[in-house]
């Protein structure tokens, strides 16, 4: 077995497609991440705003957390009849651009592509958050931490979605049961001591008020928590990848990432207005994350506290897989519409579009690095691109069932007129609670990436335009090309050239750059080894041809004079042939010139239809 096959699987046939399908068991560690990872830096989001409020701000984030809630369940039904409409994946992109028109698919796709981006930051840096909250003094190692993570994750992405959800099945049910345990002990020790439980482990000392909750702070508080539904859609984008019956293994999948955030949500709300856990400042020496005083307040700090900060960690971490398995497939959709490079729509070996995981990577990493890997600097960019992808794909199933015909339409489109209205209303309210904060940087790059995919369909068109061809082919003026074939000196390499060269034309010229003046020993050269082989074997002589280089240059010369010979034959194609030394092994080629390579893409540039360039390789 290969290193690469160790490290990132053998490769897959086409026909193996089907077994790497998965369930819902495997479909919430790879869909499902993000969104219940999100329960962990939701409610600290919210709670890091009410800081100013001291004791009094944890009672808010009850009725804050219900209120996301309500608006999940809405999202919830509406994104259910997205996966009945659409079997083979109902992304925002998908629906807006068929329902809506070109320009909302755009903002979607611009929307969902950035939300992908930043849920991989923000899941990272929130995982390396819960492993400095066990370990304060891995603090400085921020940044570092974020990255390996990153690379960890992109190992395992690919090896395939199959293999992926196996390898987070145990994180991802750890986590759950560690949350669930939480809760519900925690549950139980506040019902038993009416509301005002005795934390095990205290949780710091929270300041003293400094303001009240206004509107605007309510807002704000309101818009941070929302992080907690990104990653609802990536399900319904996903369809395609479920086993038979794919609906029905998605909506249930769907369905129990769904129910588990409300229970976590709420239960976190709850707990926290109980054992009075409030937020510290995350880059202040002794920050604590709320989930790690929860816990510590509930269960204290023992064995299960560190068990369950190392689920967390690994979750949270993991949280970027959901990015890592729909970004792809939305790069992929979008590039089959030509608004993005068509290298997007090629399945690498393990049947994975590949190049959209590199570009996810690229883009996560220059974003880590950019905020130090620290999760309060990321967020206020986070939950714009989700919220505005869940209104344009709502009010797309809107017109989608206006257009359909039967039973149950009505009643489907006032279920997504809804949703629609719910999380635009939102979207509205996390715009302006967060521009300030950071999230006018979204909102420029949103038309910028627009501006972009319709520069990369202009492209497309233009080549399309100018290739495409309705008629038979042309049979006249069928003449043999006239071959140009650079020479330095008789070697081997030259041999093949031009023999190669005469088996193509019989007008051949052998172009030589005088740079070192040795004509004398060129001219010599070329009548023994060459001119007088062809003269006796009765065969037209190639054309020797010498070019001046007074300052030792020798590409310059050489393409201007192939332009010239070009303008002078206004009816003949021009063949150059170029030789060229391939070496064994890839750490000898810097041990010689690459004037080959320099030539080609100098052709390649200034050259036009009836310039052809020929390699003609010589194997060491």
């Amino acid at each position: 077995m290969s290193l690469i096959d160790l490290v990132a699987g053998k490769a897959l046939a086409t026909s193996e497609e089907r077994a790497e399908h998965i369930g819902p068991i495997s479909g919430i560690p790879v869909f499902g991440l993000d969104a219940l990872s999100s329960a962990a830096y939701g409610p600290e989001a919210a709670l890091t705003l009410l800081i100013p409020l001291g004791m009094a701000g944890i009672a808010h984030i009850v009725p804050i957390s219900f209120a996301i809630i309500g608006l999940l369940a809405v999202v919830y039904f509406s994104y259910c009849q997205t996966i009945d409409a659409y079997p083979n994946g109902g992304g925002s992109y998908t629906v807006a651009s068929e329902n809506l028109g070109e320009l909302p698919g755009l903002l979607a796709a611009a929307a969902l592509m950035i939300d992908y981006i930043l849920n991989a930051a923000v899941g990272i840096s929130a995982g390396v958050e819960a492993l400095t909250s066990a370990f304060p003094s891995l603090l400085p190692h921020t940044l570092a931490f974020c990255l390996l993570i990153l690379t960890v994750l992109t190992l395992i992405n690919m090896r395939g979605t199959k293999d992926t959800g196996v390898a987070f099945l145990i994180p991802t049910y750890l986590f759950i049961a560690t949350l669930v345990i939480v809760i519900g002990i925690g549950a139980f020790r506040a019902f038993a001591a009416h509301g005002h439980p005795t934390p095990v482990t205290a949780p710091p000392h929270l300041p003293i008020g400094t303001s009240t909750l206004g509107l605007w702070l309510l807002a704000k508080v309101f818009s941070s928590g929302c992080a907690a539904m990104t990653g609802v859609e990536a399900v319904s984008n996903g369809v395609a990848a479920f086993r038979e019956p794919t609906q029905r293994n998605a909506r249930r999948t769907l369905t129990i990432i769904i129910v588990l955030l409300m229970l976590f949500l709420g239960g976190i709300a709850l707990l926290c207005r109980a054992y009075n856990i409030g937020a510290t400042d995350p880059t202040a020496p002794g920050y604590q994350s709320i989930l790690s005083q929860l816990i510590s307040a509930v269960m204290g700090r023992g064995w299960f506290y560190y068990v369950g900060s190392g689920s967390i960690l690994l979750v949270l971490a993991l949280s970027a897989n959901t990015s890592y398995a729909d970004f792809p497939r939305l790069t992929r959709a979008i590039a089959m519409h030509d608004y993005l490079p068509h290298v997007f729509k090629i399945r690498g070996r393990r049947l994975l579009y590949s190049h959209g995981i590199v570009a996810l990577v690229g883009f996560t990493a220059v974003l880590l690095i950019a905020f130090d890997g620290i999760t309060d600097r990321l967020i206020p960019l986070f939950a714009i691109g989700a919220f505005l992808a869940f209104t344009l794909s709502q009010a797309g199933m809107v017109v989608h069932w206006h257009r359909q015909t039967g039973p149950g339409r009505h009643h489907r489109m006032i279920i997504n007129g809804i949703g629609a209205i719910a999380t635009g209303i939102t979207l509205i309210v996390v715009l302006v609670a967060k521009f300030t904060a950071g999230a006018w940087i979204t909102a420029l790059l949103i038309p910028a990436l627009i501006f972009l995919m319709l520069g990369v369909k202009r492209h497309y068109q233009g080549v399309s335009d100018a290739i495409n061809i309705d008629r038979p082919m042309h049979v006249e003026n069928l003449m043999h090309p006239l071959v140009i074939v650079p020479m330095d000196r008789w070697t081997r390499i030259t041999e093949k050239g031009l023999r190669f060269a005469m088996k193509l034309s019989d007008q051949v010229q052998a172009v030589h750059v005088d740079a070192e003046d040795c004509r004398p020993d060129v001219e010599q050269m070329w009548q023994r080894n060459v001119a007088s082989p062809i003269e006796a074997a009765g065969k037209p002589i190639p054309e020797l041809v010498f070019l001046s280089s007074p300052y030792r240059f020798v590409l310059m010369p050489l393409v201007d004079h192939i332009l010239q010979v070009e303008h002078n034959h206004p009816e003949r194609q021009i063949a150059v042939l170029v030789p060229e030394l391939v070496v064994k092994h890839w750490w000898q080629s810097p041990l010689h010139n690459q004037r080959a390579q320099l030539l080609k893409l100098l052709l390649l540039v200034r050259g036009n239809q009836r310039i052809t360039v020929i390699n003609i390789p010589w194997y060491l």
